[in-house]
Order: C-alpha cells, then sequence, then structure tokens
C-alpha cells in the first residue's frame, strides 16, 4: 500500500518535470524568435539588398534601364538607407532625362552622403540638361532648328544619352533642316532599341519620303499602322502619299494619251499636295514645263522650268525645256544660253544641238529688220496683201507729205520700201523667212545700201494699178490718174 503511494508521488513528480522541460523549451524557443528573428531579417534584407544592387549595376552596363530600376526600387524598399541605390537610380533616371525622379533622387543620396562631390557633379549636369532639353523644344517652335540641335547634341545628349524624347527631337530637327539622310540614320538607331517605336517610324517613313523613295516611306508608314490603325500622323502621311503618287500618275498618263490640258491641271494639283516635296516636285514641275510648251504657252512654261532648275540647277532637261519656253516667249537670247547650258551638260546630244541651232538662227534673225512687222502684215500675208499694205504706208509716210516731220518720214518711207523689195519678191521672201543672209542684195535694213531718194544709189521702180489720189511734188513723176510707174 505505501509503495503504491510512492510510485504514484514518484510518476507524478516525474510528469511535472517534463511538463516544466517542455515548457521551458517553448520558452527558450519563443523568445529567440520574438528576440532575434528582427536581427535576423535585417540582415537578410541587407543581403538582398546588395544582391539587387549588384544586380542593377548589370542591367545598366548592358542599357537594360527599366530592369535596372526594378531592382533598385526594390534595393531601396529592402533598405532604405542604402545610398548607392538612391545614387545608382539618380543616375538612370537621368541618363532616361526623367529628370523630376532623377533629381528627388539626387536629393535623398545627398541626404544620406551630404556634401558628396561626385553626386553633386551629376545633380548640376542634371539640371543643364534640363533647361537645353527644354531650350530645344522652344527652338524648334521657332524654326530655330541650329541652334536647337547643338543643345540636343552638345548637352542633351551628352547627359542623357538614353533619352529617348532627345533623341526623337534630333531626327525631328534633321527633317527641319532637309539632312534627310542623317534623320534616316538616327531614326534607325532608334528603331534598332525599339523596332516599334511608332514615332521613329513616321519620322524615318518621312525621312525617306522627302528623298522621294516612296516604296520605304510606305512601308514605314503601313508597319506603323499595323501596330497602332487609328494613329493619326501615320494615316495622314500614308493616305496623303497614296493620293501624291495617284494624281502624279495621271498627270503622266494623260500627258502620254494626248490630253495635255487634263496632264496641265493633275500636275498643278500634285504639286499643291506638298509643295516643300522638292525631291518629287522637281520632276512635276519639269512635266509641267513640257506640257505648256507643247501647248504653246510660253510664259507659263518658263515659270515651270524656272520652279524645276530652282530645285535642281543642274537638270539639263529643265534647262532645254526651259529654252524652248524662251523661244516661244521670243527671248532669243535667253533661249541660246539655256540651250547652250544644255549642249555644255551633254554635248552628245543631237537634239539638244539642234535646238540649239534653231536658237541662233531665231536670234540672227530677230537682228535683222522685221519686213512683216514693218508692213503691217502676217507672215502668211498674200502678194496682194502686201501691195495693199505697201500703198497705204507709201502714201502715208511720203515725205512730200511729211514736210514737218520730212527726215523721220523718210526713214520711214526706205523701211517700207526695202521690206516691200523684199517681200514682193518670191524668191527673196523665201529665203528671208529661211533666215538667209539677203543683206548683199541692199536689204539689210542697216547703214548704208538701200536708199530710195538717189543720191547716186540703185534705182528701184514699183508699179500700181488705181495710182497715187494726188500728185507729189519735189520727184520725178508728179501726180498719176490710173495705172502708173514711181520711180527712184
Amino acid at each position: 500500500m505505501n509503495l503504491s503511494i510512492f510510485s504514484s508521488a514518484i510518476e507524478g513528480v516525474a510528469w511535472r518535470g517534463w511538463l516544466y522541460t517542455v515548457f521551458i523549451l517553448h520558452f527558450v524557443f519563443a523568445c529567440q524568435f520574438l528576440l532575434l528573428q528582427p536581427l535576423v531579417s535585417a540582415l537578410d534584407g541587407k543581403a538582398d539588398a546588395a544582391e539587387l544592387l549588384d544586380r542593377a549595376s548589370q542591367s545598366i552596363k548592358v542599357k537594360r534601364y527599366n530592369e535596372a530600376l526594378d531592382d533598385l526600387n526594390a534595393a531601396i524598399e529592402a533598405d532604405p538607407k542604402l545610398s548607392e541605390a538612391y545614387l545608382h537610380r539618380a543616375s538612370t533616371l537621368r541618363q532616361l532625362c526623367r529628370y523630376q525622379d532623377s533629381e528627388s533622387s539626387y536629393r535623398k543620396f545627398l541626404e544620406l552622403k551630404p556634401g558628396n562631390k561626385a553626386a553633386e557633379k551629376e545633380l548640376s549636369q542634371l539640371l543643364q540638361a534640363r533647361s537645353a532639353l527644354e531650350s530645344a523644344i522652344s527652338l524648334l517652335d521657332s524654326r530655330e532648328y541650329t541652334k536647337a540641335l547643338e543643345y540636343v547634341d552638345k548637352i542633351v545628349l551628352v547627359f542623357s544619352p538614353a533619352c529617348s524624347m532627345a533623341k526623337l527631337l534630333k531626327v525631328k530637327l534633321l527633317l527641319a533642316t532637309k539632312d534627310y539622310s542623317s534623320a534616316i540614320a538616327e531614326s534607325g538607331y532608334i528603331l534598332k532599341e525599339d523596332e516599334n517605336n511608332l514615332e521613329a517610324l513616321l519620322l524615318r517613313g518621312r525621312a525617306y519620303y522627302y528623298l522621294a523613295d516612296h516604296d520605304v516611306a510606305m512601308r514605314h508608314y503601313q508597319k506603323g499602322l499595323r501596330l497602332d490603325p487609328e494613329h493619326a500622323d501615320l494615316k495622314k502621311a500614308y493616305f496623303g502619299l497614296k493620293n501624291l503618287l495617284k494624281k502624279t500618275k495621271s498627270a503622266e498618263d494623260n500627258l502620254n494619251k494626248g490630253k495635255l490640258r487634263l496632264a496641265v491641271e493633275d500636275y498643278k494639283g500634285a504639286i499643291s499636295l506638298d509643295p516643300d516635296h522638292h525631291a518629287h516636285n522637281v520632276h512635276l514641275h519639269l512635266g509641267l514645263c513640257k506640257v505648256l510648251v507643247k501647248l504653246g504657252r510660253g510664259k507659263e512654261a518658263l515659270t515651270s522650268c524656272t520652279e524645276a532648275l530652282n530645285i535642281d540647277g543642274d537638270l539639263t532637261e529643265a534647262f532645254v525645256q526651259r529654252g524652248e519656253a524662251k523661244l516661244l516667249t521670243e527671248d532669243w537670247e535667253g533661249a541660246v544660253d539655256d540651250l547652250k547650258s544644255a549642249a555644255q551638260k551633254s554635248p552628245q546630244d543631237m537634239a539638244i544641238r539642234e535646238a540649239l541651232m534653231r536658237a541662233e538662227k531665231a536670234l540672227k534673225m530677230s537682228k535683222r529688220k522685221d519686213w512683216y512687222k514693218i508692213l503691217g502684215v502676217s507672215k502668211t500675208a498674200s502678194i496682194a496683201d502686201i501691195k495693199r499694205a505697201y500703198k497705204k504706208l507709201a502714201l502715208q509716210w511720203h515725205p512730200d507729205k511729211n514736210v514737218e516731220n520730212r527726215e523721220e518720214a523718210e526713214n520711214k518711207f526706205r523701211e517700207i520700201a526695202a521690206a516691200y523689195e523684199v517681200l514682193s519678191d518670191e524668191e527673196k521672201r523665201t529665203r528671208y523667212d529661211r533666215g538667209e543672209d539677203i543683206d548683199e542684195m541692199g536689204m539689210g535694213g542697216g547703214g548704208g545700201g538701200f536708199n530710195p531718194f538717189g543720191g547716186g544709189g540703185q534705182q528701184f521702180t514699183f508699179s500700181f494699178e488705181g495710182g497715187f489720189p494726188g500728185g507729189f511734188g519735189g520727184h520725178q513723176g508728179g501726180g498719176f490718174p490710173g495705172g502708173f510707174e514711181f520711180h527712184f
């Protein structure tokens, strides 16, 4: 009985000891968890932050800036006192020209590391880059393109080399200065980094467009529209180019079909679509000039060919067509000059040489007396028309009827008589119309030779039917009531 009680007492003590031991162990574990875990977590967080910072640095080296920023943000969240993470984030944001966020990170770093010279210098560069970018945008609006390019190249892209906004702005400025090849190159760099950059596709397409490489321009517009079918500027560029090509083809087709007036309207319409598209418009102006020459509209043709030469001063065909236009407007010397220029540029072209010969002949003829003009008749006038005109003018300017201006009348009468002498003779008239020299016959209209008033010169006889209505004194013959011969 006593042993049983003792045994039960021993077992109770053992259970209490076991329970006490369990309690002590749990208490120790609880203390460890409550007191040591924050310290362990802090140590683990710092280790994670350092790892994130290292990974961000690697991403920056290969220009994966967005990945770097994700890691830097995570590192700062893990360790808000990690100053290097703020500095790296500030620098990365500056390169991307996210200036406001970058400035905040620089200032946070300087709170942690006051007086840091490197950070202060980078912050100063940030402020310069931001100011330069704002100035460049303003200069673009005021069309001061060259100065704006200097700001972008020498400041913004030096301190913010990954700034997409600045790169696109540079391409816009290159387009504005008509440096299309450089615009293509710069936009190409952007598309290598981001092949789906819609703005870069649009700008590069425009550069090819203004070089008249329309197929390549169209492909850029189409790619952009596949990515964003509702992009307003891409749609405008795409349909504008389609309309230009359609109008140009219509003009060329009408020219080939001989529908010249329709071709004129189409050429003018195509030019009006984009007056600044010089690389294409030079051919439109030239085509328009050719049509106008065919239509005999010399003054308009002259304007069109001059426009073409203003764009391309070495365009041989434009010199040829302008020469033809000047022949139509009777600018003989100008025609010779233009056709000489064309012949010098293309010395083997027989068509140009023939046109030059025509112009030189016309110039030579222009320096002779225009007998048709003197008699006031057309070049197709009949012999009867010529006789009537001569009789009328001879009566009007006979010196005996112009006593008060006898000298002028004598000069006029000489010209009238000389004109009649040539145009009333079929052989002489034919030679004159061909542009041949007939000065040896005394018909040059110059200082010597022909003199109907005698003085030892050659004598000419002119016969008229119906006679003069009254007698003239001072010369042989007097008045003649019927048919007569008038001797000088």
